[in-house]
């Protein structure tokens, strides 16, 4: 089993930025390759990014390349989404994820989940 906490959403105005954090506990964390997934209201929960489980392979959505970066820290059990020029679209319930799998961009993909942090986005 591997734990996952999410933490750092939040309201942030269009063009500003934020810092997503994930925590994970239990099995080796990095046995493992990490996804951001993020879920808005009466839509699917959709790939963000992920990193293999050495970190020198990343893969993003359209929608966030360049502006999005992900990146983990084996030594601390941590990933994160650094998020810059954010905008409205963005807005979500965001979800970290463990895998099995490199490069997996569908959830089914994914062994392991956390509970999510809302970031919303303003006009």
């Amino acid at each position: 089993q591997v734990q996952l906490v999410e933490s750092g959403g939040g309201l942030v105005q269009a063009g500003g930025s934020l810092r997503l954090s994930c925590a994970a506990s239990g099995r080796t964390f990095s046995n493992y390759a990490m996804g951001w997934f993020r879920q808005a209201p009466g839509k699917e929960r959709e790939f963000v990014a992920a990193i293999r489980w050495s970190g020198d392979n990343r893969y993003y959505a359209d929608s966030v390349k360049g502006r999005f970066t992900i990146s983990r820290d084996n030594g601390k059990n941590m990933m994160y989404l650094q998020m810059n020029d954010l905008k409205p679209e963005d807005t979500a319930v965001y979800h970290c994820a463990a895998s099995r799998l490199v490069g997996v961009r569908s959830p089914s993909g994914y062994d392991y989940w956390g509970q999510g942090t809302q970031v919303t986005v303003s006009s």
